[in-house]
């Protein structure tokens, strides 16, 4: 049973053929990452502009990949939300008429979840991918950390789930993106972070963790001011003065010092309700997913402190992918889970799990 997956939901395009939900034949991405980077975040426009040039290439690459002909698919994964509307549209719509032509199965995935069953592929032939040795028992513990999302879910079964605890405001990649500009550090600010974080200490300073109401929600936003009014006071300038003047104000030792310390205290707030999830509903196996489980960071802390050995699939397979969405595809072909309808299947831009 062979699964072609198609994701578009923000600034990568990108395709994959997944064999029976664990076997990863192709997986191809295209992404317009560089053409965003000068403006310090996406640009929606260009985003959806970049997919429409690179959507057939791509699925012809992870077709051409996987040595597999149309005939031999069994169906056709896509993603209709969450994400950017005009990236979201051009994957659906090429879904769709892919469908129709070809007389396939049509399923629609939610990226979110779709990010949670990366963990589930063992086995490859393509070089460079470091793989789980076996797939997670249920019940499954998730955490899904990236730039539009950080959720703390409970996985009862294939599509039987639990949502413990979302963030409130700003998702933990959205919380690195913009303490990175107020350092002066490049975008992406996840990778950059943990660049810098590698030259200073993670206890030179001293920042807050939210605690909420309910015990399993996130919240970043009170960290990332607390970041702002650090760095103001490290210049020797009030709260009035501007974030954007603060790259050209800090030393590289303020700025490898407030990363290391963001860095830690940011990875902290997840793990500490991963591992109080964890000491409550005691499930078979925890996963992290999503771009920020690709943190060296988050899986040094979650390795130390959590009390069951922990499988991460590979960074590659942390971003946005096919693989995933051709992965819960195959899931949802194996469960015999309703169809889209190819003729008015619509694309969600806020969908949640």
């Amino acid at each position: 049973m062979r699964i072609l997956g198609i994701e578009t939901s923000c600034d990568e395009t990108a395709a994959a053929v997944v064999e029976d939900g664990r076997y990863l034949i192709s997986n191809v991405v295209a992404s317009s990452m560089a053409l965003h980077a000068v403006y310090g975040g996406i640009v929606p426009e260009i985003a959806a502009r970049s997919h429409i040039e690179a959507i057939i290439p791509v699925i012809d690459q992870a077709l051409a990949d996987a040595s597999c002909s149309w005939a031999q698919l069994d169906g056709i994964a896509v993603t209709y939300g969450a994400g950017l509307n005009g990236s979201l549209l051009i994957g659906v719509l090429t879904a769709r008429s892919i469908a129709l032509c070809r007389h396939l199965p049509l399923y629609a995935i939610n990226h979110v979840e779709g990010h949670v069953y990366a963990n589930f592929l063992t086995d490859t032939s393509l070089p460079g991918y470091t793989l789980p040795a076996r797939q997670p028992l249920f019940p499954l513990l998730a955490l899904i950390v990236s730039g539009g999302h950080t959720q703390l879910v409970l996985l009862h079964d294939h599509f039987n789930l639990t949502l413990l605890g979302r963030t409130q405001d700003d998702a933990i990649g959205e919380a690195f993106d913009k303490v990175a500009k107020m350092l002066g550090l490049p975008y992406p600010g996840g990778p950059s972070i943990g660049l810098a974080a590698k030259a200073g200490d993670p206890y030179s300073f001293r920042l807050p963790k939210a605690h909420l109401t309910n015990k399993y929600d996130f919240s970043f936003s009170g960290l990332k001011t607390a970041v702002l009014r650090l760095a103001q006071e490290q210049v020797g300038e009030s709260f009035g003065f501007p974030s954007i003047k603060l790259p050209e104000r800090l030393n590289e030792a303020q700025r490898a010092n407030i990363a290391a310390s963001f860095e830690r205290i940011a990875v902290e707030t997840v793990v500490d309700k991963t591992i109080s999830a964890y000491e409550e509903y005691q499930p078979a196996a925890v996963v992290i997913a999503g771009g920020v489980a690709a943190s060296t960071e988050l899986r040094r802390q979650l390795t130390e402190r959590l009390p069951v050995a922990i499988a991460y699939t590979d960074p590659k397979l942390c971003t946005d992918n096919g693989a995933m969405i051709a992965t819960i595809g195959c899931y949802k072909f194996k469960q015999h889970q309703p169809l889209a309808d190819p003729y008015s299947l619509a694309i969600a831009p806020d969908l949640t799990m």
